[in-house]
């Protein structure tokens, strides 16, 4: 069974999943239902929302080495890959997924961080369902999953950090909103919560 993770909290994967190896971060959202009669007739009843989800990989002095995004869509020794960019978050389940071959990371990489951002500078006022899910990916099981419940003007969430601990990774649901339209954008943001 997946552990629910509130806002700051971390687990040790080492006891949640040992001898993980691949691991995918799916990445969910929907369009803020918008009812009444006037806004179904303007056609504005559901908006599409195009969020990006994105993987930056630091060192252990905070440094940004690498980000994988819809304009990158594997990271430069091929241990991230991106699925791909959904361009209205319709639809059940994972909307953008990250894929990450943990035994093929460069050992200089301490920490990913996993943010979502708009392109289109459209808020999380007009955001649903956010969430992230961080899956083995050999077994197809749902590790955890942080719920974002929050709404408000900020165009970027940094939803979450995998740290190298050792041998071992942990995981830290973050869910701070940011301001940013691009991966590079949410930098500053991102390595704060390393």
């Amino acid at each position: 069974m997946a552990i629910s993770l509130s806002k700051g909290q971390s687990i040790d994967l080492r006891k949640q999943a040992p001898g993980l190896t691949r691991v995918r971060m799916g990445l969910g959202w929907d369009p803020v239902k918008k009812g009444g009669f006037f806004k179904r007739l303007s056609g504005r009843e559901n908006s599409p929302i195009d969020l990006d989800a994105s993987c930056l990989l630091y060192d252990s002095a905070r440094r940004l080495g690498d980000a994988v995004w819809y304009g990158q869509l594997q990271s430069r020794d091929g241990s991230v890959k991106h699925s791909g960019d959904n361009l209205t978050g319709d639809g059940d389940g994972d909307d953008e997924t990250i894929f990450v071959d943990l035994t093929r990371l460069a050992s200089s990489v301490a920490a990913l961080v996993f943010t979502v951002n708009s392109f289109r500078g459209q808020t999380f006022d007009e955001v649903d369902n956010a969430v992230c899910r961080l899956v083995d990916d050999v077994s197809g099981r749902e590790i955890a999953r942080f719920d974002l419940r929050e709404r408000g003007a900020h165009t970027g969430v940094v939803m979450a950090v995998l740290s190298r601990v050792g041998d071992t990774w942990s995981m830290k649901a973050v869910g701070k909103p940011a301001n940013g339209r691009s991966a590079r954008d949410m930098d500053s943001f991102a390595s704060a919560e390393i």
